[in-house]
């Protein structure tokens, strides 16, 4: 079993929180193996916790997607809960007033538009701002550290779904990127990490011997995790990816779609890694909340073959071809992709594979610069 930066500090590194007033900045996936939370598995250890800080979906895990979270106090432990999420993103000297060091333990997905990463950019700024100490406690990225996939975000375009020049897909735990982002952007941060053990970095979270806890109300599974860094583009568009069913982001569709033949022409593509089926489903929120949709159901062949973000662009061209004028598309899309050049081609009917090619020259530099902030083999 892969033992988790929580596990060690716990087991071999008290010492760095012992006696000192500790803020937490997590979610409930900070489990222990025993899935015991990150709150219950300092206190019983005498650390003397005093603040506790939530990304998006709040510290308790239970707020929607984009839904705005307010400062609280935690029914259970009385302590308060300062929001991260919302029109403060960033921790504020009066949030660290009573707090010598924070503990960061967040279980990321591995895609850049996932916002804990943005979370964790922030809370290293306040942390500096504030001259306070930041313990990151390391976990896995769930969908391996090795593969690298999509544009990166282009100046002019960063924002809390694209916060730093990375790409989608960027193969770092949170551990790394904290470091990358620490020193490469002069945050210069006072930061510790506690490393993995046993993690290597072709692991998929399945082979870590891991309890698998929803990190946030629509990432119920790995094989969602998975093809998100590609299904979540569709989040740009009138398409639905998922969103009010069981299956979000691997469920895609529309009212005006005709499944079969939509299988029938990304089938016909044979993508690398997955295949498709027709599925008819009816969301009971967000776009097309109560509308019968015709889509497709995305299987995983071979995960270690698929390239998610391309899946997810043949996903959006094909319907573009088969329904011209019928792909809406939101600004959002833009800031997702971090870059115009995506929606641009698209638009224009360029083939997906030359967009994928577009992005390569600068996903060997991203390689090469992320090279010195890795900490697993």
């Amino acid at each position: 079993m892969v033992k988790t930066g929580l596990d060690s500090l716990i087991s071999e590194r008290l010492d760095l929180v012992l006696g000192r007033r500790v803020g937490v900045v997590s979610h409930p996936a900070a489990v222990l193996p025993d899935f015991t939370g990150i709150v219950d598995a300092l206190r019983r250890e005498g650390v003397r916790v005093t603040a506790l800080f939530g990304p998006e979906h709040g510290f308790a895990g239970d707020a929607a997607d984009g839904a705005a979270v307010e400062n609280s106090v935690d029914a259970r432990t009385g302590l308060p809960v300062y929001s991260l999420y919302g029109p403060v993103k960033e921790p504020t000297p009066e949030m660290l007033a009573g707090v010598d060091v924070l503990v960061f333990d967040m279980q990321d997905i591995g895609a850049r538009f996932y916002t804990f990463v943005s979370t964790l950019l922030y809370v290293l700024r306040g942390a500096a701002k504030a001259g306070k100490p930041v313990i990151v406690l390391d976990r896995p990225t769930p969908i391996n550290g090795v593969s690298l996939e999509g544009p990166l975000v282009k100046a002019g375009l960063e924002s809390f779904v694209g916060i730093l020049p990375i790409p989608i897909r960027y193969g770092m735990t949170m551990g790394e990127l904290a470091r990358y982002a620490n020193t490469e952007f002069s945050i210069g941060a006072e930061l510790t990490v506690i490393e993995l053990r046993g993690w290597q970095r072709a692991m998929w979270f399945d082979q870590s011997g891991l309890p698998w806890v929803t990190t946030s109300p629509a990432m119920p599974h790995l094989s969602t995790a998975t093809l998100y860094p590609g299904m979540c583009l569709l989040e740009g568009t009138n398409l639905s990816e998922g969103r009010g069913t069981s299956l979000p982001f691997e469920i895609c569709g529309a009212p005006w779609i005709d499944e079969d033949e939509l299988v029938k022409r990304l089938n016909a593509l044979c993508l690398p890694g997955a295949r498709f089926r027709p599925h008819r489903f009816q969301p009971t929120a967000s776009k097309h909340a109560g509308e019968l949709c015709g889509g497709v159901q995305v299987h995983l062949a071979d995960r270690n073959a698929l390239h998610a973000v391309a899946l997810g662009l043949h996903l959006i061209a094909t319907i573009q071809a088969m329904y011209p004028g019928k792909i809406e598309w939101s600004q959002h899309f833009d800031l997702l992709a971090g870059t115009l050049l995506v929606r641009q081609a698209i638009e224009a009917s360029e083939p997906v594979e030359a967009i994928v090619n577009s992005w390569q020259a600068d996903l060997a530099r991203f390689a090469e610069q992320r090279r010195a902030y890795l900490l697993y083999k």
